[in-house]
């Protein structure tokens, strides 16, 4: 159950709610975000909730069964729409593209690519400063100073900010330039790092862990949530399973699946997903076609010389095309 308050309630209304959920013997954690006050209760068994409804001082109650409660649809009649500063709307009716390198390498490829970007009518960047990698010999990013080097670029131009945060010590210096603070798959249950993101007032991506489940990815999104942050997007980035033939298994399944369950958007990484460059494009438009409401893309002007997932990427002749098919594809389902 959840119990969402009226914005104006008393503490003598708080104290009466506070004290009959007690008289019932029903436990209940209070959840304070951006946008809302709530109790989320958890009953141990059924009982009337107009006994709880008709108390002073609450907007609304919600039966709410599971235990990912904030998340589920069940008590959000409206999805969720995460607007990034007027750029672009994520969960609206079009479909967000995010895309750009998967490493921020220099200026002149921030440049670039931002001006590709621009010409293709996208309006977020993605590209990282920190980036987690297998092995320790690998190039993993260019830390704040590259973050600092790549917002200049991006806000020159009008193009939002996408980023991975690896730890949550890293959160307060990339807060005034990112517009999107990216939890990796590898810290997908990093339960410190996302209970600091819930403090925060910044929209939060989420990938599906590597070998994670949908209930552990609504559960990662749940620990956001009830820490105070309710601008959550889910990602689907696909999953190790025992076949070789390409990077990840795309669990396209899980699209429909998770828009069933939860009110949040929910985009696709098609690149990390096959992890093929030249079956990238399709499983994009794979996406689409199965509901996402965003992709995540990697692209480079020569993608052969990319300091991190070369084989992945596409090239901006590549992308072009793809915008194209999507923009099509977008006018049938629509």
């Amino acid at each position: 159950m959840i119990i969402q308050f009226n914005l104006n309630i008393s503490q003598s209304q708080r104290n009466a709610i506070d004290a009959t959920l007690v008289r019932l013997n029903i436990p209940f954690y209070d959840v304070k975000t951006q946008l809302a006050h709530y109790l989320v209760c958890t009953p141990s068994s059924d009982f009337d909730i107009r006994r709880i409804g008709e108390l002073e001082g609450i907007l609304d109650v919600h039966r709410v069964n599971g235990t990912h409660k904030m998340v589920s649809s069940k008590w959000k009649v409206n999805k969720t729409i995460i607007d990034i500063n007027g750029r672009i709307q994520i969960g609206g009716n079009q479909v967000a593209i995010m895309a750009g390198p998967c490493s921020i390498e220099s200026e002149d490829q921030i440049i670039k690519t931002v001006e590709h970007l621009k010409k293709q009518g996208v309006k977020m960047m993605r590209g990282g400063v920190y980036k987690p990698r297998t092995s320790p010999y690998s190039f993993r990013g260019m830390g704040i100073e590259g973050l600092k080097l790549f917002y200049e670029v991006c806000q020159a131009n009008d193009i939002g900010i996408i980023t991975e945060v690896m730890e949550a010590g890293q959160i307060e210096q990339m807060m005034p330039y990112t517009d999107i603070f990216q939890v990796g798959a590898r810290n997908s249950q990093n339960f410190n790092l996302l209970d600091a993101l819930g403090e925060i007032d910044k929209p939060v991506l989420i990938k599906r862990g590597i070998s994670g489940s949908i209930d552990e990815l609504l559960y990662s999104a749940e620990y956001v949530f009830k820490a105070g942050n309710e601008k959550l997007i889910l990602c689907e980035r696909g999953i190790r399973t025992f076949e070789k033939a390409y990077r990840n298994t795309l669990d396209l399944n899980a699209v429909p699946i998770l828009k069933e369950k939860s009110h949040l958007p929910v985009v696709v990484d098609p690149s990390h997903g096959i992890g093929l460059r030249q079956h990238v494009a399709t499983m994009a438009l794979a996406s689409i076609a199965a509901g996402a409401d965003g992709l995540l893309l990697e692209i480079h002007e020569t993608p052969e010389l990319a300091a991190t997932d070369g084989q992945q990427t596409l090239d901006f002749s590549e992308f072009e095309k793809l915008i194209k098919k999507i923009n099509e594809l977008q006018q049938i389902l629509n």
